[in-house]
């Protein structure tokens, strides 16, 4: 049997923190180790147990800030094989923009409605503990049409359809998924797919991340959402 991914939640509210426990702990695949509530705590947590995933808020102490985002960076920093899932009560551009601005390897920016349903948060801690990103689809909708606004976006040569598209990449989505999502068939989804690529300029050798880069590194470049 597969051993279970350890995890290490961050989180300032005892509720929702033994919230997020409980959740991950209803099945033999995650095994929680810790659960803290500040960011010291979390970094302390992670430097002592070296779990595989985080999960954290963005709003923690001792700042209430973006404390959240900061350990989240400085834990890819210096553990890059630990992955960070961020949760967030709103769907705010610059949070995202933070949090992918040196890249997206790893990381995943959730909204805190979407942890009530378990099979979402898991799909997020495997997605980053090989590496890989995932981001809310109501993120991806707030930065995409906010890009796609402005004159020097690379996002304003796409089309609607190809948007869409793009989203449903950021998500995680395969191109099959994505066909059944916006019900057109996935050689359909396949060729905006290259279409997409060739417009942003991501070439064979960025590898498959590039479907996530394809989405996020873009958004986090030159110009600030409006």
């Amino acid at each position: 049997m597969t051993a279970p991914i350890t995890v290490v939640i961050a989180e300032d509210s005892f509720v929702v923190r033994e919230g997020l426990r409980r959740l991950l702990d209803d099945g033999d695949d995650i095994d929680v180790i810790a659960a803290v509530a500040t960011a010291p705590e979390l970094m302390q947590a992670v430097a002592r147990l070296k779990p595989e995933v985080v999960v954290t808020d963005i709003r923690m102490p001792p700042g209430h800030a973006t404390d959240g985002i900061t350990a989240a960076l400085d834990i890819r920093a210096t553990t890059g094989a630990v992955g960070v899932v961020v949760l967030s009560q709103r769907a705010d551009a610059s949070y995202a923009q933070e949090l992918f601005r040196s890249g997206t390897a790893g990381l995943a920016y959730l909204l805190k409605e979407r942890v009530g349903h378990r099979e979402e948060l898991v799909r997020a801690i495997r997605a980053v503990r090989t590496g890989g990103s995932v981001i809310d689809p109501a993120i991806v909708e707030v930065l995409l049409h906010a890009r796609h606004r402005t004159d020097t976006s690379p996002l304003r040569h796409l089309t609607e359809r190809e948007l869409d598209v793009l989203a449903a990449m950021a998500e995680g989505l395969t191109n099959k998924a994505i066909a059944q999502r916006l019900f057109v068939s996935e050689s359909a989804v396949s060729k905006h797919v290259g279409t997409i690529f060739h417009k942003l300029g991501l070439d064979e050798g960025a590898g498959l991340d590039r479907r996530v880069s394809a989405a996020l590194t873009y958004l986090s470049s030159n110009t600030a959402p409006e």
